[in-house]
């Protein structure tokens, strides 16, 4: 694929992403919450590609109506990376304000089962070192990770301010991802 046509998703994803971040949180009745998962196995840790913005993320998502936290991440994971993990953990919960204000609640899993491979929300995974993460991981997930390698004895709470730094850091790792073209 050329460099222009890689580089011409970029307007719309980043419009559609701008909206999520900035616009939908005005228009949501409850407060987000996201349930995400640091999973470690034999090969290493665990990372997805997003399809809009091109980084290297943890797996996870929202929780369906009814559902606890810890089915939810568990049903992510599955369906993002076709493998089955057991929850270990509850490690920490970030609560993050400015762009796309949430809640991420972060769980250190083990890999149990299956093989990893893409699907329809995550063109890419890849198993990495869990102390030498990729410079395309998004700089919001390196702390989760280090909270789920240090193993607390019971969940931390951390607050990040998600402003024009990470906004700029996370559209640099979208452009370097482009760039290079895997997904």
């Amino acid at each position: 694929m050329s460099l222009a046509r890689r580089l011409a998703g970029t307007l719309p994803s980043y419009v559609s992403i701008a909206w999520w971040g900035l616009v939908s949180p005005r228009r949501e009745r409850q407060p987000l919450t996201v349930h995400q998962g640091v999973v470690l196995g034999p090969r290493g840790l665990l990372l997805t590609l997003r399809r809009d913005l091109r980084g290297w993320e943890l797996p996870g998502g929202g929780a369906l109506p009814g559902e606890s936290g810890e089915a939810a991440v568990l049903r992510e994971i599955r369906e993002e990376t076709g493998v089955e993990v057991a929850l270990e953990a509850h490690v920490a919960d970030y609560v993050r304000t400015g762009f796309r204000p949430h809640t991420a609640r972060i769980y250190r899993c083990r890999h149990v089962s299956g093989e990893a491979r893409p699907s329809a929300e995550t063109p890419a995974i890849c198993w990495v070192d869990p102390e030498a993460p990729p410079a395309t991981l998004f700089p919001w997930y390196r702390g989760p990770i280090a909270d789920a390698l240090a193993r607390p004895e019971r969940p931390v709470q951390r607050c990040e301010h998600q402003g024009p730094a990470a906004i700029w850091a996370a559209l640099r790792i979208d452009l370097q991802m482009r760039l290079q073209g895997p997904g």
